[in-house]
């Protein structure tokens, strides 16, 4: 049965929860404002020092007259609506859902997306992207030295469909010891930067600033190898591959790309038989996969092509939540967003009164059958605030041989983020795993094929810290796979942190995508921009042992089992990446995972 878009039973509760909260937004925004008229980012700081000393006092001091004039004004307003909304949440249930009409996304160029189990085919690729946005408030953002929420959500959009909208083109590279010269390069991105890109986004126009981001584009290749342009793949063709020859004394030159290859599904043994050798760390750039072991990844300045399930943190603020929609709806039909609940609820399923929802939100290339989602009843202090929880989903992705239906469950959280409180993190994981089998054998059927069975997001704990021991050792890494992961406290050395230093997220370093991507492909540059991990209070700490690569603080993950999966479902990891084309717009590195699925001949037609 299909999910109803309104969260509301019926249409009158829908109008009364309107009303009600059009009473309170202009209370809540001119609050907003002043709390943000008060914060500057670093910046703003830094645009600041170049105008008269006298001008932003004065702006300070009339906007808050201003703002604090309309708060007190619009304060009875917001009171009567905090009277009618409120009572409402009882009834909402706790997610809005959102599906774009057939017949407009016909007339929307999509790409080349992938198509899942199409017409019964036995194999096929899913791509998987977690990004925590820190769409917050703006006067809330800001003590996370991020500013202009809606403006960032506009850019984080356009950022993302350009990323995910184009031939998802692979290179290999021989003798790579003379590729010094591989750069990411926007040649084959043509047109200028806007306003609401993110290389000129800031307080004010970027008119002091080179543009270096285009606008979203839907007929363009993926960034070649070295300034060569490669020629551009067909925007709705399939995948493509493309050998590039390095010599020792020229520069690389980059042949005419092969012929299209369908999902180009090798693994890195198979890519290694090619007698193209994979580029060493150092020399990695966009679109050049590297491999360490059995795991091909990358550092990309643009998110991977044809991503099929987008998931999303922190995005609290419910117009940033409809602007992203809006953006992703032409490549992601199926959108789940305000996903939470608020104000009080019944004792046992929320610790305190939410004034946030859970900030989650999904975005799928395929039907979503059934959703859920779950609060965590054991927030404290700020955290409780938010509606944190799980965010469960059973997606459609085709038909098997047999005609049934091959499906995949993907699974979205955010746990608690203060420091120090392992414990509660520790409980709200047991909370995840028991949630997800439930879900499961809820909405499981015995004549379903499962493909794949994800989990992704925030988990606020890392891999390396002292402090985060207690996390690093949870039986869920038992059931679930992490890639990055080569034990308890250890990753393997080519994992590169997701948590950005707030203070230095607009250093020429990390300010751009390129100049991010660049940054975290050197080891001294990395120490600089991502956090270290964190020591227990009172014991000194030496990271990274001898003989280690710094890592840093990754604390957003793609997970995924296969357990769960059909017996006869063979998975694979196609290639893992981290993303730098959201620099200066949020503190975290958005990362990527691409799994091949194959539904093994010879017994995908016997019965199970």
């Amino acid at each position: 049965m299909a999910l109803r878009e309104s969260p509301f039973p019926n249409c009158f509760a829908e109008g009364l929860h309107a009303v009600g909260w059009g009473l309170i937004l202009p209370c809540f925004w001119s609050l907003d404002r002043l709390i943000a008229l008060s914060m500057s980012t670093s910046l703003e700081r830094s645009q600041r020092a170049e105008q008269e000393c006298y001008l932003h006092p004065l702006k300070v001091f009339f906007g808050s007259v201003l703002f604090l004039t309309l708060f007190l004004a619009t304060a009875p307003l917001a009171f009567l609506g905090f009277l009618l909304w409120a009572p409402l949440q009882v009834t909402r249930r706790p997610f809005s859902y959102h599906q774009e009409p057939p017949s407009r996304l016909a007339s929307e160029p999509a790409g080349d997306g992938n198509r899942g189990f199409g017409l019964g085919g036995a194999k096929a690729t899913f791509g998987f992207v977690t990004a925590n946005l820190c769409l917050l408030p703006d006067g809330i953002a800001r003590f996370n030295n991020l500013g202009h929420t809606q403006r960032r959500a506009t850019a984080i959009g356009r950022s993302i469909v350009q990323g995910v909208n184009r031939p998802h083109i692979r290179i290999f590279v021989d003798s790579p010891s003379s590729c010094g010269t591989l750069s990411p390069s926007s040649s084959l991105l043509p047109g200028p930067a806007t306003a609401t890109s993110p290389a000129s986004y800031g307080a004010t126009a970027a008119k002091d600033r080179e543009p270096q981001h285009p606008p979203p584009v839907t007929d363009h290749s993926d960034r070649a190898a070295g300034e060569a342009p490669a020629e551009p793949a067909e925007p709705n063709g399939p995948d493509h591959v493309v050998h590039v020859t390095c010599d020792d004394t020229e520069e690389c030159r980059q042949s005419t790309p092969a012929p299209p290859v369908v999902h180009a599904n090798q693994n890195s043994n198979e890519r290694g038989h090619t007698s193209h050798r994979n580029p060493p760390r150092a020399l990695h750039t966009q679109g050049v996969l590297a491999t360490t072991g059995d795991i091909p990844w990358e550092v990309s300045s643009l998110f991977p092509a044809n991503v099929d399930i987008l998931c999303l943190e922190e995005v609290f603020d419910k117009r940033a939540a409809w602007k992203l929609t809006d953006a992703l709806r032409p490549l992601f039909p199926h959108i789940l967003y305000d996903v939470g609940v608020y104000a009080c609820q019944p004792p046992g399923s929320c610790s305190s009164f939410k004034f946030f929802n859970s900030g989650l939100f999904l975005a799928s290339r395929h039907p979503v059958l059934e959703a859920q989602y779950r609060c965590f009843p054991n927030g404290r202090g700020e955290d409780a605030l938010a509606a944190k929880g799980l965010l469960s989903a059973k997606v459609l992705v085709g038909q098997s041989h047999r005609q049934k239906n091959v499906v995949g469950y993907i699974n979205c959280t955010h746990l608690h983020a203060p420091k120090g409180e392992g414990e509660i993190r520790c409980e709200q994981l047991n909370m995840v795993t028991k949630w997800i089998q439930e879900f499961q054998e809820v909405n499981g059927k015995p004549d379903e094929v499962v493909a794949f069975d994800v989990l992704c997001g925030d988990f606020n704990f890392d891999n390396c810290s002292p402090d985060d021991v207690l996390e690093q050792k949870h039986s869920l890494f038992e059931e679930y796979t992490d890639p990055c992961r080569a034990g308890p406290g250890q990753e393997h050395p080519w994992v590169i942190g997701t948590l950005l230093e707030q203070p230095t997220l607009y250093r020429e370093d990390v300010k751009t995508p390129e100049n991010l991507q660049r940054t975290l492909e050197t080891e001294e540059l990395r120490m600089k921009y991502i956090s270290p991990p964190v020591a227990l209070e009172g014991c000194p700490m030496v990271y990274p042992e001898l003989g280690q690569s710094w890592v840093g603080r990754r604390i957003d993950y793609i997970l995924f089992r296969e357990s769960t999966v059909a017996k006869h479902c063979r998975t694979e990891i196609e290639e893992y990446t981290f993303v730098t084309q959201l620099a200066g717009l949020t503190d975290h590195i958005p990362v990527g995972l691409r799994l091949n699925v194959t539904l093994e001949p010879e017994t995908a037609q016997s019965n199970e």
